[in-house]
């Protein structure tokens, strides 16, 4: 049931986002607010909820007005982790650099290769 204010009162925002479009409105900021808190939470950063509310009037009568409704959410992301790499002749990406010379027989760990089995320079 909708509680209409007394006349010259305002209606209260929280009566009306709980009855538009059946609640919907109301439990996909519930729920946004929910994931935003614990993303801030995790992240140790800042994220917003924005609702927008565009009301327009009805082109063939004036006494009726549309009401829609957008709500974009910005979630904060974990930091990625960068890598150094070297660019070849061609374009490709290589940890170890192309200009350099590579001295015979030396042994050197293969960083983020998953395995962390050394390898001789020249395998790959």
């Amino acid at each position: 049931m909708t509680t209409q204010p007394e006349p010259g009162q305002t209606r209260p925002f929280a009566d009306w986002i709980r009855e538009y479009n059946r609640g919907q409105l109301h439990d996909e900021i519930s729920h946004a607010l929910q994931e935003l808190a614990t993303a801030v939470k995790d992240h140790q950063k800042a994220g917003t909820i924005t609702v927008t509310v565009k009301i327009e009037p009805l082109k063939d009568n004036s006494d009726v007005l549309k009401v829609s409704d957008k709500v974009t959410t910005k979630v904060p992301q974990p930091d990625r982790k960068a890598a150094i790499y070297f660019a070849d002749a061609d374009g490709n990406l290589r940890r170890d650099n192309p200009n350099q010379p590579s001295i015979p027989g030396t042994v050197r760990a293969v960083p983020n290769s998953g395995d962390d089995v050394p390898r001789k320079v020249n395998e790959r």
